[in-house]
């Protein structure tokens, strides 16, 4: 049976989820500048709650961003650390499609516009449709400005929005959708999900390649007068 880690620093939620032998464990909380003391022990409960130790894992999932700066670095800094002194690759997982995919799980839709604010009066966006109970793509993942914000240009059916995104921008944003989960953040459990499609088809990449998909290149530095 397959053994991989999953974790996720990339907004105000630390989570950190497992899959052992068929089984799920899992740790999830919001606490905002608190995820760099928080998921090493994290690991360490869930790998306890398990029986198993470090060693036994096959492969380490991440949110590899969209999301906050300093929580993409923390992420990437304890995946490669894991992976680089274990051996084993990793499995970068849209954060976008992360919360899609907890969308689908806890809503039961199947279409997805997924928001993050992403300051600086812009949101990171993505749409996603569920097949064979994984969220995909349908058009790009951006950062934009709220009103220019659309659904795919084929879009049919009704949409879901999820993310912080549409708390913050939602009334600037014409897109029509039937419900709304506003605050709802990535969960370790929907990129352990996702990550099992992306092993399964051989899309593990090494510990180098490891990196942190920020959107925003200009994140870090000075705007140019």
């Amino acid at each position: 049976m397959t053994t991989l880690l999953a974790l996720d620093t990339a907004t105000e939620a630390c989570s950190v989820a497992l899959l052992h032998n068929g089984q799920v464990f899992s740790r999830y909380a919001v606490i905002p500048r608190l995820h760099a003391q928080s998921i090493l022990p994290m690991i360490s409960e869930v790998l306890a709650e398990a029986g198993i130790a470090k060693t036994d894992l096959e492969a380490i999932a991440f949110g590899r961003g969209p999301g906050a700066f300093t929580g993409l670095r923390i992420a990437v800094g304890v995946v490669q650390g894991l992976a680089f002194a274990l051996r084993i690759p990793v499995l970068p997982v849209s954060n976008l499609a992360a919360i899609a995919q907890r969308a689908c799980r806890e809503q039961s839709v199947q279409q997805v516009a997924v928001a993050i604010d992403a300051r600086m009066d812009e949101v990171y966006w993505g749409c996603y449709a569920i097949v064979d109970g994984e969220v995909r793509l349908q058009d790009i993942e951006a950062v934009l400005a709220p009103e220019h914000a659309q659904l795919p240009c084929a879009a049919t059916g009704e949409w879901f929005a999820a993310g912080t995104g549409w708390q913050a921008y939602g009334e600037r944003m014409s897109v029509a959708v039937t419900g709304r989960a506003e605050q709802l953040l990535p969960h370790a459990e929907d990129i352990l999900t996702l990550a099992q499609g992306m092993w399964q088809r051989g899309e593990a990449v090494s510990a180098e390649a490891a990196q942190p998909i920020y959107l925003r290149d200009q994140v870090a530095t000075p705007k140019q007068s």
